[in-house]
């Protein structure tokens, strides 16, 4: 099944907060904190869920042309976080949910057939 960024705000209890929907689908999931690690992967339309809230994990995000990101646990967004994710076009999703509860929910979504 296909998942959008407005299926990804819904699924989270998420909140858009910043950056643009860009109509692009999610093709691939990757959940870490460690952003060295995000940059080695490859994947096509990443989303990006991390408990990072910096405006590192948004030029991050951009380098690796992710489709978004969810931030976790409610936690505070910077304002030069937002204002990245506006500048680049990355929509910038927060949730109250844990990172596991996320990645749980969203394989939950897109097993369905």
């Amino acid at each position: 099944m296909t998942m959008m960024i407005e299926d990804v705000v819904k699924t989270l209890d998420g909140k858009l907060v910043a950056g643009a929907d860009t109509g692009r689908a999610v093709g691939a999931v990757v959940a870490n904190d460690l952003m060295s690690d995000v940059l080695l992967d490859d994947s096509d339309d990443i989303l990006l869920l991390t408990s990072l809230a910096s405006d590192q994990v948004i030029r991050t995000a951009n380098i690796i042309g992710a489709m978004g990101v969810v931030v976790h646990n409610g936690k505070p967004l910077p304002e030069a976080m937002c204002q990245a994710a506006n500048n680049f076009g990355i929509p910038l999703v927060s949730t109250p949910l844990a990172k596991y509860q996320s990645c749980v929910r969203i394989h939950e979504f897109l097993s369905r057939e």
